[in-house]
Protein backbone atom coordinates (compact mmCIF):
# COMPACT_ATOMS: atom_id res chain seq x y z
CA UNK A 1 0.00 0.00 0.00
CA UNK A 2 2.67 2.55 0.76
CA UNK A 3 3.52 2.83 -2.65
CA UNK A 4 0.42 4.32 -3.91
CA UNK A 5 0.83 7.13 -0.59
CA UNK A 6 2.10 10.71 -0.62
CA UNK A 7 3.42 13.31 1.73
CA UNK A 8 1.51 15.72 0.89
CA UNK A 9 -1.10 17.63 1.82
CA UNK A 10 -2.69 17.89 -1.54
CA UNK A 11 -2.74 13.61 -1.55
CA UNK A 12 -4.40 13.70 2.20
CA UNK A 13 -7.36 16.14 0.71
CA UNK A 14 -7.92 14.33 -2.27
CA UNK A 15 -8.60 10.80 -0.27
CA UNK A 16 -10.41 12.56 2.40
CA UNK A 17 -13.09 13.95 -0.74
CA UNK A 18 -13.37 10.40 -1.95
CA UNK A 19 -14.20 8.97 1.92
CA UNK A 20 -17.47 8.03 1.57
CA UNK A 21 -16.83 7.75 5.60
CA UNK A 22 -15.89 11.54 5.84
CA UNK A 23 -19.19 12.67 6.79
CA UNK A 24 -19.27 10.36 10.00
CA UNK A 25 -16.80 13.06 11.60
CA UNK A 26 -19.71 15.76 11.57
CA UNK A 27 -21.17 13.65 14.35
CA UNK A 28 -18.83 14.43 16.87
CA UNK A 29 -17.81 16.57 19.23
CA UNK A 30 -14.22 17.78 19.38
CA UNK A 31 -12.70 19.92 21.79
CA UNK A 32 -11.12 23.09 20.78
CA UNK A 33 -7.49 24.80 20.71
CA UNK A 34 -6.85 28.15 19.53
CA UNK A 35 -10.73 28.29 18.10
CA UNK A 36 -10.20 25.34 15.95
CA UNK A 37 -11.21 21.90 16.27
CA UNK A 38 -8.32 19.55 17.66
CA UNK A 39 -6.21 16.76 15.64
CA UNK A 40 -8.03 13.96 17.80
CA UNK A 41 -5.80 10.80 17.78
CA UNK A 42 -7.14 9.53 21.65
CA UNK A 43 -9.83 7.37 20.68
CA UNK A 44 -8.11 4.29 21.95
CA UNK A 45 -8.33 5.99 25.64
CA UNK A 46 -11.45 8.01 25.26
CA UNK A 47 -13.52 8.44 22.00
CA UNK A 48 -14.87 11.47 21.45
CA UNK A 49 -19.05 12.55 21.72
CA UNK A 50 -21.41 11.51 19.62
CA UNK A 51 -23.57 15.09 19.27
CA UNK A 52 -26.95 13.33 19.28
CA UNK A 53 -26.43 12.04 23.05
CA UNK A 54 -27.81 15.44 24.53
CA UNK A 55 -30.85 15.09 21.94
CA UNK A 56 -31.36 11.50 23.54
CA UNK A 57 -30.33 12.60 27.06
CA UNK A 58 -33.16 14.85 26.80
CA UNK A 59 -35.51 12.84 25.53
CA UNK A 60 -35.00 10.16 28.90
CA UNK A 61 -35.27 12.76 31.37
CA UNK A 62 -38.52 13.97 29.48
CA UNK A 63 -39.85 10.82 29.81
CA UNK A 64 -39.02 10.27 33.50
CA UNK A 65 -40.51 13.73 34.45
CA UNK A 66 -43.17 12.46 32.27
CA UNK A 67 -43.88 8.51 33.21
CA UNK A 68 -41.66 8.40 36.94
CA UNK A 69 -41.93 4.71 37.43
CA UNK A 70 -44.32 4.15 34.44
CA UNK A 71 -41.27 4.40 32.52
CA UNK A 72 -40.29 0.85 32.70
CA UNK A 73 -42.35 0.31 30.40
CA UNK A 74 -44.05 3.58 28.50
CA UNK A 75 -41.07 5.14 28.13
CA UNK A 76 -40.08 5.58 24.41
CA UNK A 77 -37.54 2.92 24.93
CA UNK A 78 -38.79 1.15 28.36
CA UNK A 79 -36.23 1.07 30.77
CA UNK A 80 -37.04 -3.01 31.75
CA UNK A 81 -35.78 -4.14 28.57
CA UNK A 82 -33.56 -1.44 28.24
CA UNK A 83 -30.52 -3.59 27.59
CA UNK A 84 -32.40 -5.63 25.17
CA UNK A 85 -31.71 -2.52 22.98
CA UNK A 86 -28.61 -2.99 22.63
CA UNK A 87 -27.81 -6.94 21.57
CA UNK A 88 -28.50 -6.89 17.66
CA UNK A 89 -25.93 -3.96 17.32
CA UNK A 90 -23.19 -5.24 19.58
CA UNK A 91 -23.51 -8.99 17.98
CA UNK A 92 -22.44 -7.55 14.59
CA UNK A 93 -19.42 -5.95 16.31
CA UNK A 94 -18.13 -8.88 17.73
CA UNK A 95 -19.50 -11.76 15.64
CA UNK A 96 -22.19 -12.98 17.93
CA UNK A 97 -25.95 -14.11 17.99
CA UNK A 98 -27.39 -11.84 19.83
CA UNK A 99 -28.66 -13.66 23.06
CA UNK A 100 -24.21 -14.33 23.49
CA UNK A 101 -24.18 -10.44 23.93
CA UNK A 102 -24.91 -8.12 26.32
CA UNK A 103 -24.65 -4.52 27.99
CA UNK A 104 -24.15 -4.42 31.23
CA UNK A 105 -21.65 -2.99 34.10
CA UNK A 106 -17.96 -2.03 33.71
CA UNK A 107 -15.46 -3.61 32.28
CA UNK A 108 -13.19 -5.20 35.17
CA UNK A 109 -16.69 -5.97 37.13
CA UNK A 110 -18.05 -8.10 34.27
CA UNK A 111 -14.09 -9.64 34.45
CA UNK A 112 -14.66 -10.77 37.52
CA UNK A 113 -18.18 -12.27 36.82
CA UNK A 114 -17.27 -14.01 34.30
CA UNK A 115 -14.31 -15.81 35.83
CA UNK A 116 -16.52 -16.50 38.98
CA UNK A 117 -18.06 -18.92 36.15
CA UNK A 118 -15.25 -19.83 34.23
CA UNK A 119 -12.14 -19.85 36.68
CA UNK A 120 -12.95 -23.26 38.68
CA UNK A 121 -9.85 -24.66 39.75
CA UNK A 122 -9.85 -28.07 40.43
CA UNK A 123 -7.30 -30.56 41.63
CA UNK A 124 -4.15 -29.93 39.57
CA UNK A 125 -6.10 -27.60 37.38
CA UNK A 126 -5.39 -24.25 38.57
CA UNK A 127 -3.68 -22.52 36.26
CA UNK A 128 -4.13 -19.26 34.42
CA UNK A 129 -2.37 -18.04 31.81
CA UNK A 130 -2.16 -14.29 29.92
CA UNK A 131 0.00 -11.87 28.31
CA UNK A 132 2.79 -9.99 30.84
CA UNK A 133 2.67 -6.72 30.72
CA UNK A 134 -1.37 -7.12 30.35
CA UNK A 135 -3.62 -3.71 31.16
CA UNK A 136 -3.21 -3.22 34.86
CA UNK A 137 -6.99 -3.92 36.03
CA UNK A 138 -6.37 -7.28 34.03
CA UNK A 139 -3.76 -8.24 36.25
CA UNK A 140 -5.13 -6.88 39.68
CA UNK A 141 -8.48 -9.41 38.31
CA UNK A 142 -6.16 -12.31 38.08
CA UNK A 143 -3.84 -12.26 40.75
CA UNK A 144 -7.26 -11.49 43.16
CA UNK A 145 -9.45 -14.62 41.67
CA UNK A 146 -6.39 -16.71 42.07
CA UNK A 147 -6.05 -15.63 45.88
CA UNK A 148 -9.79 -16.34 46.58
CA UNK A 149 -9.35 -19.50 45.60
CA UNK A 150 -6.22 -20.01 47.92
CA UNK A 151 -3.54 -19.82 45.49
CA UNK A 152 -0.39 -17.86 45.28
CA UNK A 153 0.09 -16.23 42.00
CA UNK A 154 3.19 -16.44 41.76
CA UNK A 155 2.90 -20.29 41.11
CA UNK A 156 -0.53 -19.97 39.50
CA UNK A 157 -0.13 -17.50 36.87
CA UNK A 158 1.93 -18.18 33.56
CA UNK A 159 2.92 -15.04 31.71
CA UNK A 160 4.00 -14.66 28.74
CA UNK A 161 7.05 -12.40 27.96
CA UNK A 162 8.54 -11.69 24.51
CA UNK A 163 11.55 -13.12 23.16
CA UNK A 164 15.03 -11.24 24.12
CA UNK A 165 15.51 -8.27 22.71
CA UNK A 166 11.32 -7.99 20.76
CA UNK A 167 8.61 -5.57 22.06
CA UNK A 168 6.12 -8.40 21.00
CA UNK A 169 4.59 -11.76 21.96
CA UNK A 170 4.75 -14.07 19.29
CA UNK A 171 0.75 -16.14 18.86
CA UNK A 172 3.30 -19.07 18.30
CA UNK A 173 4.81 -18.81 21.62
CA UNK A 174 1.39 -18.58 23.51
CA UNK A 175 0.10 -21.63 21.99
CA UNK A 176 3.32 -23.25 22.69
CA UNK A 177 3.29 -22.34 26.61
CA UNK A 178 -0.55 -23.26 26.42
CA UNK A 179 0.80 -26.83 25.25
CA UNK A 180 3.11 -27.17 28.06
CA UNK A 181 0.87 -26.05 30.36
CA UNK A 182 -1.14 -28.77 29.37
CA UNK A 183 -3.66 -30.04 32.15
CA UNK A 184 -2.66 -27.93 34.82
CA UNK A 185 -4.22 -24.65 32.59
CA UNK A 186 -7.50 -23.76 33.67
CA UNK A 187 -7.79 -20.66 31.98
CA UNK A 188 -5.96 -18.28 28.96
CA UNK A 189 -7.11 -14.41 29.80
CA UNK A 190 -5.69 -12.39 27.36
CA UNK A 191 -6.25 -8.50 26.16
CA UNK A 192 -7.64 -9.05 22.13
CA UNK A 193 -5.40 -6.09 21.26
CA UNK A 194 -2.69 -4.79 23.42
CA UNK A 195 -3.12 -1.71 25.48
CA UNK A 196 0.91 -0.71 25.04
CA UNK A 197 1.67 -1.77 21.68
CA UNK A 198 -1.95 -2.68 19.79
CA UNK A 199 -0.43 -5.68 18.84
CA UNK A 200 -3.98 -7.95 17.84
CA UNK A 201 -3.42 -11.23 19.12
CA UNK A 202 -4.98 -14.57 17.04
CA UNK A 203 -7.70 -15.40 19.28
CA UNK A 204 -8.78 -17.89 16.71
CA UNK A 205 -5.83 -20.31 17.39
CA UNK A 206 -5.31 -19.45 20.89
CA UNK A 207 -8.83 -20.36 21.78
CA UNK A 208 -8.34 -23.46 19.83
CA UNK A 209 -5.21 -24.40 21.91
CA UNK A 210 -6.96 -23.21 24.90
CA UNK A 211 -9.76 -26.09 24.17
CA UNK A 212 -7.23 -28.69 23.78
CA UNK A 213 -5.80 -28.32 26.53
CA UNK A 214 -9.02 -28.67 28.50
CA UNK A 215 -8.79 -24.80 29.35
CA UNK A 216 -11.55 -22.18 28.59
CA UNK A 217 -10.62 -19.41 26.51
CA UNK A 218 -11.32 -15.37 27.70
CA UNK A 219 -10.86 -12.38 26.53
CA UNK A 220 -10.41 -8.22 27.11
CA UNK A 221 -11.37 -6.40 24.69
CA UNK A 222 -11.37 -3.34 25.51
CA UNK A 223 -8.71 -2.47 22.52
CA UNK A 224 -10.19 -4.73 20.55
CA UNK A 225 -14.02 -3.84 20.48
CA UNK A 226 -14.93 -1.38 17.41
CA UNK A 227 -10.98 -1.34 16.15
CA UNK A 228 -10.45 -5.05 14.53
CA UNK A 229 -12.60 -7.76 12.73
CA UNK A 230 -14.09 -10.11 15.83
CA UNK A 231 -15.83 -13.53 15.52
CA UNK A 232 -16.33 -14.86 19.07
CA UNK A 233 -18.96 -17.16 17.66
CA UNK A 234 -17.85 -18.68 14.80
CA UNK A 235 -13.87 -18.87 16.79
CA UNK A 236 -15.67 -20.42 19.86
CA UNK A 237 -14.72 -18.42 22.58
CA UNK A 238 -15.91 -18.99 25.89
CA UNK A 239 -16.46 -15.47 27.00
CA UNK A 240 -15.40 -11.93 26.63
CA UNK A 241 -15.78 -8.60 28.15
CA UNK A 242 -15.15 -4.57 27.25
CA UNK A 243 -15.31 -1.44 27.88
CA UNK A 244 -17.30 1.28 25.94
CA UNK A 245 -15.36 4.53 26.07
CA UNK A 246 -12.62 4.10 23.97
CA UNK A 247 -13.71 3.46 19.99
CA UNK A 248 -17.42 2.54 21.13
CA UNK A 249 -17.52 6.45 21.74
CA UNK A 250 -19.80 5.87 25.28
CA UNK A 251 -18.74 8.37 27.06
CA UNK A 252 -16.38 7.89 30.18
CA UNK A 253 -17.16 4.77 32.60
CA UNK A 254 -19.66 4.23 30.11
CA UNK A 255 -21.44 0.56 30.24
CA UNK A 256 -19.39 -2.37 29.60
CA UNK A 257 -20.29 -5.48 27.75
CA UNK A 258 -19.98 -9.11 27.70
CA UNK A 259 -20.26 -12.16 25.41
CA UNK A 260 -20.74 -15.64 26.65
CA UNK A 261 -21.21 -18.45 23.86
CA UNK A 262 -24.11 -19.51 23.67
CA UNK A 263 -23.04 -23.06 24.50
CA UNK A 264 -22.87 -21.78 27.95
CA UNK A 265 -25.48 -18.88 28.26
CA UNK A 266 -28.28 -21.58 27.75
CA UNK A 267 -26.90 -23.88 29.84
CA UNK A 268 -27.91 -22.89 33.54
CA UNK A 269 -25.89 -25.56 35.82
CA UNK A 270 -23.02 -23.19 34.75
CA UNK A 271 -22.55 -21.22 37.57
CA UNK A 272 -23.14 -17.34 37.74
CA UNK A 273 -24.01 -14.93 40.59
CA UNK A 274 -27.49 -14.49 40.47
CA UNK A 275 -28.73 -11.10 40.41
CA UNK A 276 -32.44 -9.68 40.07
CA UNK A 277 -31.62 -9.12 35.99
CA UNK A 278 -29.65 -12.12 35.67
CA UNK A 279 -33.22 -14.01 36.45
CA UNK A 280 -36.03 -15.12 34.09
CA UNK A 281 -37.81 -12.19 33.07
CA UNK A 282 -41.38 -14.09 33.29
CA UNK A 283 -40.75 -14.76 36.79
CA UNK A 284 -38.58 -11.78 37.78
CA UNK A 285 -41.59 -9.64 39.50
CA UNK A 286 -43.03 -12.96 41.21
CA UNK A 287 -40.35 -12.06 43.72
CA UNK A 288 -39.48 -15.55 44.49
CA UNK A 289 -36.73 -17.50 45.71
CA UNK A 290 -34.30 -19.44 43.84
CA UNK A 291 -32.57 -17.32 40.92
CA UNK A 292 -33.55 -18.99 37.43
CA UNK A 293 -30.95 -17.53 34.80
CA UNK A 294 -32.39 -16.39 31.51
CA UNK A 295 -31.22 -17.02 28.93
CA UNK A 296 -27.73 -16.12 27.40
CA UNK A 297 -25.22 -14.18 28.13
CA UNK A 298 -28.15 -11.29 29.86
CA UNK A 299 -27.86 -13.81 32.89
CA UNK A 300 -24.71 -12.63 34.21
CA UNK A 301 -26.61 -9.21 34.51
CA UNK A 302 -27.04 -8.08 38.42
CA UNK A 303 -28.83 -4.97 38.28
CA UNK A 304 -31.73 -3.37 36.86
CA UNK A 305 -29.94 -1.37 33.44
CA UNK A 306 -28.39 1.83 34.19
CA UNK A 307 -30.72 4.25 31.94
CA UNK A 308 -28.50 7.55 31.75
CA UNK A 309 -24.96 5.72 31.75
CA UNK A 310 -26.15 3.75 28.21
CA UNK A 311 -27.78 6.57 26.62
CA UNK A 312 -24.36 7.26 24.83
CA UNK A 313 -23.66 3.96 23.79
CA UNK A 314 -27.41 3.74 22.66
CA UNK A 315 -26.45 6.79 20.25
CA UNK A 316 -22.40 5.62 19.52
CA UNK A 317 -24.09 2.42 18.51
CA UNK A 318 -26.39 3.71 16.26
CA UNK A 319 -23.44 5.51 14.25
CA UNK A 320 -21.42 2.43 14.46
CA UNK A 321 -24.51 0.15 12.68
CA UNK A 322 -25.01 3.00 9.97
CA UNK A 323 -21.13 3.72 9.22
CA UNK A 324 -21.08 -0.45 9.13
CA UNK A 325 -17.98 -2.27 10.99
CA UNK A 326 -16.57 -3.86 7.46
CA UNK A 327 -16.68 0.27 5.88
CA UNK A 328 -14.81 1.38 9.24
CA UNK A 329 -12.38 -1.41 8.84
CA UNK A 330 -11.16 -0.95 5.54
CA UNK A 331 -10.44 2.64 5.88
CA UNK A 332 -9.00 1.89 9.27
CA UNK A 333 -6.14 -0.03 7.39
CA UNK A 334 -5.71 2.82 5.07
CA UNK A 335 -5.61 5.57 7.51
CA UNK A 336 -3.20 3.48 9.64
CA UNK A 337 -1.16 2.53 6.89
CA UNK A 338 -0.99 6.40 5.60
CA UNK A 339 -0.16 7.13 9.24
CA UNK A 340 2.65 4.85 9.28
CA UNK A 341 4.01 5.75 5.93
CA UNK A 342 4.15 9.53 7.12
CA UNK A 343 5.86 8.40 10.03
CA UNK A 344 8.92 6.66 8.25
CA UNK A 345 9.31 9.94 6.75
CA UNK A 346 10.69 11.13 10.08
CA UNK A 347 14.33 10.31 10.54
CA UNK A 348 15.27 13.44 12.85
CA UNK A 349 13.50 12.03 16.23
CA UNK A 350 14.72 9.16 18.08
CA UNK A 351 11.72 6.68 17.98
CA UNK A 352 10.54 3.22 16.32
CA UNK A 353 6.99 2.06 15.87
CA UNK A 354 6.39 -0.84 17.62
CA UNK A 355 2.92 -1.95 17.03
CA UNK A 356 2.66 -4.62 14.14
CA UNK A 357 3.36 -3.35 10.53
CA UNK A 358 0.94 -6.25 9.03
CA UNK A 359 -2.53 -4.96 9.34
CA UNK A 360 -4.10 -8.44 10.35
CA UNK A 361 -2.26 -8.11 13.51
CA UNK A 362 -3.66 -4.69 14.58
CA UNK A 363 -5.90 -1.87 14.84
CA UNK A 364 -6.03 2.05 14.18
CA UNK A 365 -3.69 2.14 16.73
CA UNK A 366 0.28 2.92 16.54
CA UNK A 367 2.80 2.84 19.72
CA UNK A 368 5.71 5.13 18.86
CA UNK A 369 8.32 4.29 21.44
CA UNK A 370 11.06 6.92 22.45
CA UNK A 371 14.49 5.73 23.02
CA UNK A 372 14.98 9.83 24.05
CA UNK A 373 12.89 12.93 24.20
CA UNK A 374 9.67 11.24 24.57
CA UNK A 375 7.68 13.44 26.66
CA UNK A 376 9.00 16.46 24.96
CA UNK A 377 7.42 15.60 21.85
CA UNK A 378 4.72 14.95 23.26
CA UNK A 379 4.10 17.85 24.95
CA UNK A 380 5.21 19.95 21.78
CA UNK A 381 2.63 17.69 19.90
CA UNK A 382 0.10 19.01 22.36
CA UNK A 383 0.73 22.47 22.12
CA UNK A 384 0.29 22.40 18.61
CA UNK A 385 -3.43 21.49 19.23
CA UNK A 386 -2.60 17.94 18.62
CA UNK A 387 -4.23 15.34 21.09
CA UNK A 388 -2.16 11.86 21.57
CA UNK A 389 -1.89 9.76 24.61
CA UNK A 390 1.61 9.37 26.48
CA UNK A 391 2.07 6.06 28.41
CA UNK A 392 4.97 5.00 30.48
CA UNK A 393 7.69 4.95 30.60
CA UNK A 394 8.07 5.95 26.40
CA UNK A 395 5.51 5.34 24.54
CA UNK A 396 3.23 8.22 22.39
CA UNK A 397 0.12 6.24 21.36
CA UNK A 398 -1.93 7.50 18.30
CA UNK A 399 -4.82 6.03 16.94
CA UNK A 400 -6.57 7.33 13.40
CA UNK A 401 -9.94 5.99 14.20
CA UNK A 402 -11.53 5.94 11.32
CA UNK A 403 -14.95 7.23 12.38
CA UNK A 404 -13.99 10.76 12.78
CA UNK A 405 -10.22 10.80 11.87
CA UNK A 406 -9.04 11.79 8.62
CA UNK A 407 -6.15 11.35 6.14
CA UNK A 408 -5.35 15.40 6.99
CA UNK A 409 -5.63 14.65 10.74
CA UNK A 410 -2.75 12.48 9.65
CA UNK A 411 -0.76 14.43 7.40
CA UNK A 412 -1.32 17.38 9.86
CA UNK A 413 0.10 14.76 12.75
CA UNK A 414 3.00 14.20 10.04
CA UNK A 415 3.67 17.89 9.52
CA UNK A 416 4.13 18.84 13.36
CA UNK A 417 6.49 15.88 13.95
CA UNK A 418 8.39 17.40 11.30
CA UNK A 419 8.81 20.46 12.36
CA UNK A 420 10.55 19.49 15.82
CA UNK A 421 14.02 20.33 16.12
Amino acid sequence: MSSTYEASLGYAQARDQVDTLFPFRERFLFPQHEEQDVRYFCGNSLGLQPKSVGYLMEKELEDWGKYGVEGHFKATLPWFSYHHFFCERLGKIVGAEQDEVVAMNTLTVNLHLLMISFYRPLGGRYKILMEAGAFPSDQYAVETQVRMHGYDPDDAIIEIIPREGAHLIKDTDIINAIKEAGDSLALVIIGGVNYYTGQFFDLENITKAAHSAGAYAGFDLAHAVGNVSLQLHNWNVDFACWCSYKYLNSGPGGVGGAFVHERHGNDPTIFRLGGWWGNDEKSRFKMQKGFVPQKGAASWQMSNAPVFNMVAHNAALDIFDKAGLPALREKSIQLTGYMEFLLKQITHLPFEIITPSEPERRGCQLSLLFIERGREVFEALTQNGIVADWREPNVIRIAPVPLYNTFEDCYRFYEVLAQIA
